[in-house]
């Protein structure tokens, strides 16, 4: 049996009844990590991981993409951004569209109304500024009209390479659900997770959290009893569960 698979066993032997309550092992980060990468294998990739893998890795398309996603399903948001990518991909040809021809091309997402004025502007405003390319700074991303802390991290740590947590209803719900922090907004978990997740994972986390918390960790009835963290995890919150 492998290093991993007696944590594993460990955990299940500690398990002292169904509802997984009863006595916990300490939250052990890397553990977590390991299993979650086993978890959610044959899952759906994140939405911005998955076009950066498909090739739209420059910080102006996955901004987009972010601001696409925005109270939006993955399975709305890849092909929605591929649509409008096919159209335009650079600012430069972005900012040649029309608001309504934005519209068009990303009608099925939520809000597309106000998400087409912004991109059609942030697109401009970074042929205007930038000469074209949205550079990998943060106090330039938080300055473009509507992009908040989450777009900012993620642009940033998926298109710039930089260590950047972003934090999502996903990764807010789990890690809070976990205990491994305690912050009643994304915000705030934000600043949390950067007091104690190892910065080795700090761009990796969304990109596990997003299937695990749309599969495993649900929002209602979380799988908790199959769940591969349960011996560790405080449940927080958790008042009915599978």
């Amino acid at each position: 049996m492998g290093n991993e698979s007696r944590q594993v066993a460990s955990q299940t032997e500690r398990r002292p009844d169904n509802d997984g309550r009863g006595a916990k092992l300490p939250f052990d980060i890397d553990l977590a990590v390991e299993l979650m990468r086993v978890a959610v294998k044959g899952f759906a990739d994140a939405a911005m991981f998955e076009l950066y893998d498909q090739g739209y890795v420059s910080p102006f398309e996955q901004l987009v993409a972010c601001i696409i996603s925005i109270r939006t399903r993955d399975e709305t948001t890849l092909p929605t951004a591929r649509r409008l990518f096919a159209r335009a991909r650079t600012a430069a040809e972005v900012a040649e569209l029309s608001v309504e021809q934005i519209d068009e091309l990303i009608g099925e997402s939520t809000f597309h109304e106000g998400k087409a004025i912004q991109i059609r502007e942030i697109a401009r405003r970074v042929v205007a500024e930038f000469g074209g390319e949205l550079p990998c700074d943060r106090d330039t991303m938080l300055s473009l009209k509507g992009v908040g802390p989450k777009c900012s991290n993620l642009v940033l740590g998926i298109a710039c390479g930089q260590p950047r947590i972003g934090v999502d209803i996903h990764v807010h719900r789990v890690t809070n659900r976990w205990g491994y922090v305690a912050a009643s907004t994304p915000e705030r978990t934000t600043l949390e997770l950067e007091k104690v997740l190892p910065q080795r994972y700090w761009i990796e986390i969304n990109r596990l959290l997003v299937p695990f918390g749309k599969h495993v960790c649900t929002g209602t009835l979380p799988r908790c009893s199959t769940c591969p963290l349960l011996g560790m995890c405080r449940q927080v919150g958790v008042e009915a569960h599978r």
